[in-house]
């Protein structure tokens, strides 16, 4: 028999979890052609998310739980459970039930048929502030247009993969990960299944917009050199600029005796250059700043305690 594990990372996903577990448990009532296997990762949550997760899995064989020393992240979280996870097929899932289980027998199909991955996409992002979904809209246009893979439009991190696909995205080391990205960047045959948004049944998001704003430069920075490319572009036409400009003052100053430059005008091109150089700067450190992480070779999550068995 198949094994399937189902990789739940939670933070703080106490009144949503018993919830979650019993839909699980009725999808897999009708899907007794496989074995299937939790796994949830709990990172670093503050509330009684750990003990209810234990309760559950002293309740459930099929249930097993890693928990990170402190938070590290829902990146750390999914790279974690896949991991440890063993079964032939494995979901990546929330708990707070905004990625819908029923789903999952649909996805299996596709990925019996021949998919190596079958993920989720959202319709719409009904229930969502206006400037949200239009920033949202804007990055996945931003992102595509400058990076060589493609990020389909209201994709999500609910997928389910063949082993095949999850050790492919295990050969991937880096700290700062971008799952989305990654799923995108080894390949594999993949296909989508939409669904309507769905709001959290308990709890709010765990996601401000300053944690959203530093996922969308984690995703821009880790698939592309585009940026670094923009600022020898910017340089070159403001040198461009520049020279057009003084070369205006010179002829200027030969056709007439009245014209000069005025203060207002260098002022303006002095923070004009300032303010370009700053920025050009802020660019280049944002790499900077991800090769430091990089290099230091910090493990992307430290486990504190573990239901499975850890092999050195």
């Amino acid at each position: 028999m198949k094994k399937i594990d189902i990789i739940v990372p939670c933070y703080n996903e106490e009144d949503s979890l018993e919830i979650f577990q019993r839909h699980i448990e009725k999808i897999f009532q009708h899907v007794s052609e496989l074995e299937y296997s939790l796994i949830y990762v709990n990172d670093g949550s503050k509330d009684k998310t750990l003990e209810l997760i234990k309760t559950l899995c002293n309740e459930n064989k099929n249930i097993n739980y890693i928990s990170f020393a402190r938070n590290f992240g829902k990146e750390a979280g999914i790279l974690a459970g896949l991991s440890y996870s063993t079964g032939d097929y494995v979901v990546v899932m929330d708990a707070d039930l905004q990625h819908p289980p029923e789903l999952i027998p649909r996805m299996l199909k596709e990925v019996e048929a021949g998919y190596d991955c079958c993920m989720a996409r959202r319709a719409n992002r009904k229930g969502e502030g206006l400037v949200r979904r239009k920033l949202s809209r804007l990055f996945y246009r931003f992102m595509n247009l400058i990076t060589s893979i493609e990020v389909v439009q209201g994709s999500t991190d609910f997928c389910l993969m063949t082993r095949q696909m999850v050790n492919a995205v295990l050969l991937l080391h880096e700290r700062e990960r971008f799952t989305k990205g990654i799923f995108n960047w080894v390949g594999f045959n993949k296909t989508y299944i939409e669904y309507e948004n769905v709001e959290r049944i308990a709890g709010e998001s765990k996601w401000s917009f300053k944690g959203l704003f530093n996922y969308a430069i984690s995703g821009i920075t880790a698939f592309s050199v585009t940026p670094l490319r923009m600022a020898s572009v910017i340089g070159i036409a403001v040198m461009f600029i520049a020279f057009t400009y003084a070369l205006f003052v010179f002829v200027s100053a030969l056709s007439s005796d009245s014209a000069k430059t005025g203060y207002a005008s260098i002022i303006i091109i002095m923070l004009f250059l300032g303010g370009m150089i700053i920025f050009l700067l802020g660019v280049i450190g944002e790499y900077l700043s991800k090769i430091y992480i990089e290099v230091k070779g910090r493990p992307a999550y430290i486990i504190k305690e573990t239901s499975l068995e850890i092999n050195d």
